[in-house]
Formats: structure tokens, sequence, C-alpha cells
């Protein structure tokens, strides 16, 4: 039988652990020298397959490799871009195919989110419109946490430990300086249209009086007079208040709170800022000092303090993604089964790519409370094994020792550059 290249490529935002799925895929390759010839990685996702831009990963050594588990971000680069339909654009599917002939790929790994997958699913469908032979499996990853049909995604677990974090340190922060200066905390996390993350918020609660005190949820349109309310008591109450604002939440319409006007590659608004709209409004309405913060790429980037059931989670999808390529698998995504809450238990399943590209899980209803302000005790269960565990990186001279790879390209064999 003849070996076969493979190819990988990460695609969206970054994660704490998604070059932890990487580095689970690459090294479970290496070990199937009888089957495997080149590993690739696409620089800068599907991007880079179109520009034919394929980065050999023969280049780098084991240990390289192995440092990927514990580096945060994208180590080959992601992006944002949607191919489009083949109708629509059939120049930009006989590139891709053009690229993955003259590479020789007969397996194809997509490591992404909703809209990611919807790459993937494109890329199996144009194996079987051109008759090329193609495995393709996408993997999931975001910090959104709202890709259906698996319990987390790979991202979260990490990004829910560091919000659930900051908040009860910046909570205990505010509370001792109180008295003589800031009354309302504050805190804005990603979450475009799901709630997972501001609800990862609520496991630093343990008692009615623990920060946060108010979660502003997507699911939940925003009640100006009932927050307000809701804050003047608490700090009539306790002397301050910690918030934790969604950036999706929206209005009684329907609108962003704070939209930008902007749109990103795959049509979505570019959110402007939530975090000071409802501080100012505090401000304007109620008379207290505040401060607020934007936890942006921080929450997402943040390894050094990961989960470590993320790291292996992210890792194992990895392995098991070349696993069932092997064996013949195509136009699945992988996924977490949850098995059992206490002891948490999980195993690896499969799931067709049409039943989660483009698709969004948002936070069931039952996880907030009948305030709107709160988890429930079953968000709690769900959240919290996603947390546990650290999985910290090595430091040098006092900060973490990330790696950074050669990123050696295969030559180039289509003579023709990609027009976009």
């Amino acid at each position: 039988m003849n070996k076969a290249n493979i190819l990988y490529a990460q695609s969206g935002g970054a994660t704490a652990v998604i070059n932890a799925t990487a580095c689970g895929l690459i090294e479970a390759a290496r070990s199937y020298d009888d089957k495997i010839n080149k590993v690739y990685v696409a620089h800068n996702g599907i991007l880079g397959v179109l520009k034919e831009e394929l980065i050999d990963i023969g280049y780098e050594s084991d240990a390289t490799i192995g440092a990927l588990r514990h580096t945060p971000a994208s180590a080959f680069g992601t992006c944002r871009y949607k191919l489009k339909g083949l109708k629509e654009n059939k120049a930009e599917y006989e590139r891709l195919l053009a690229v993955l002939k003259a590479h020789d790929i007969r397996y194809f790994f997509y490591n992404g989110g909703g809209d990611s997958q919807d790459t993937s699913l494109k890329i199996s469908e144009l194996s079987a419109a051109f008759d090329y032979p193609l495995n393709c499996i996408g993997i999931p990853k975001t910090v959104d946490n709202d890709l259906p049909a698996t319990d987390c995604c790979p991202g979260f677990g990490s990004t829910a430990k560091y919000v659930a974090v900051s908040v009860r340190e910046a909570a205990y922060d505010v509370a001792s300086m109180s008295s003589t200066s800031t009354k309302v905390f504050v805190l804005e996390v990603m979450g475009r249209h799901a709630g997972w993350i501001a609800a990862a918020a609520g496991l630093a609660k343990e008692t009615a009086d623990d920060a946060p005190h108010i979660i502003l949820f997507p699911e939940r349109p925003f009640d100006e007079e009932k927050t307000l309310q809701a804050i003047q008591q608490q700090v009539e109450q306790n002397d301050y208040c910690v918030m934790v604002v969604s950036e999706g939440v929206r209005d009684r319409d329907g609108k962003f709170l704070s939209e930008a006007g902007l749109r990103d590659a795959f049509g979505h608004a570019q959110l402007g800022g939530v975090a000071p709209l409802i501080a100012q409004l505090v401000k304007d309405k109620l008379g207290y000092k505040y401060h607020w913060a934007v936890a942006d790429y921080l929450q997402r980037a943040a390894r050094h303090i990961a989960s470590r059931t993320d790291v292996e989670q992210a890792y194992t999808l990895g392995q098991q993604a070349l696993e069932l390529a092997l064996q013949g698998a195509n136009a699945i995504m992988v996924t977490i089964v949850r098995t059992c809450d206490e002891p948490y238990r999980w195993e690896v399943g499969t799931v067709p790519l049409s039943e989660v590209a483009n698709q969004e899980k948002k936070l069931p209803a039952d996880y907030i409370d009948k305030q709107g302000f709160g988890i429930t005790p079953a968000c709690k269960t769900y959240l919290k094994p996603l947390i546990e565990g650290e999985d910290y990186p090595p430091y040098t001279a006092g900060l973490p020792n990330y790696v950074r790879l050669k990123k050696v390209f295969a030559e180039q064999k289509i003579e023709t550059p990609f027009k976009f």
C-alpha cells in the first residue's frame, strides 16, 4: 500500500489548547510511518491551502512537536475565511483540488468552530464532486462552546477557568477598596450569541454574597431598569457589585448593545465593547464609581492557567481524528461524549459534518436562574468538571516557555498563484 500524505489546518479564533490538538494528531501520525509519508500543516488555515503555503512538519523535532501541547494560540496561523458554494466559485474548488493532488493529500483535518466545520463539509463535498479520494475529518475548537453535538469544545474549559478565577480575584480587590473607591466592576467576556463563557464566571460564586453578583447573558434581552435595581440593591447590601457581561448582550429588539457596524469575514457583526456602555449607565443613573475591563484575547490565550481536562480533551481529539481517518472515516467531526457527571467521565464520539456546520448551541434556559442574573445548580454541574485540574507549562526565568516553529514550507508545485 502506498503511503499517504496528510494535511491539518487551524481556523477561526485561537485558543489556549488548539496546539494540543495539533500535537496529538502529529504525534499519532509519526507513529504510523508505515502508512503516512508526510505531514503538512496549512499556513493560516484554508488560505494556506489556496495559496499552496504548506508547512512540512518533517523539519520539526519530536521535542518541538511535544511542546505544542503547552503552547497557546495558533502555532501555524489561522484565518477567518468562508468558502463559497461550489456553483458560486468553482475556480476556488479547482484550486483546492489542484493543491491536494499536487501534494498527494489523502487525509484532511480542519480544526475549528461551526463556520470552520462548514469548510470541512465543503472539502468533503469537493472530494465527492471531483471523484478525488480524500478522508475529511473536522475537529472541534471554540472558546464559545457553541458547537452542537459535542458535550463541550476544546478551548472552552481553559477560558472558563480563566474567567472564573479572574472574577474571584477581582472581586477580592473591589471588596477591599469599596468603602472609599470603586463600587461597581464590570468584566466583559466573549460570547456573541451564546452565554457559556459568561455562565462560567458563575463558578466563582459559592455563597449568595459572592461575586459575580450579576451576569448578563445573550440569551436574555437587556432590561435596563431591572438591571439597575439589582446593582443598587447589591451595593446597598454589600457595598459593591461585580458584574460579568457577555459581548453579545442585546436589547429587546434583538440589536447588540455594542454593535460597531462592521462585519467580519463570516458576516458576523463586529462588537465594540459592552462593558464601558454598562459602566457609564451605572455612573449616569446611579452615580457609583466604576471600573470596567474587557477580557478579550487574554481569556483565550491564557495557557498558564489552562484546565487539565481541556488540555487532555484537545490532545485526545487530535489523536482520535487521525485514528478514525486511517480507519476510513469521512465527512465527520470528532466529539466529546459525557458518560458521567460525578466522577466526570467522557469518551470520543463522532457526528456527520452536515449536523454541525454553521450551527450554534446556546445556553439552555434551565441553566439561567429565575432572576436572569445567575446560573443554576444544573449549569454548575455541567461546568465544574471542565475547569478542573492544572496543566502548567514549563517556566524559564519566571515566564512560561512556549515554542516557536521553524515553519519550513514545502516546495510549491503549482506555477500560477491563486488570486482572491
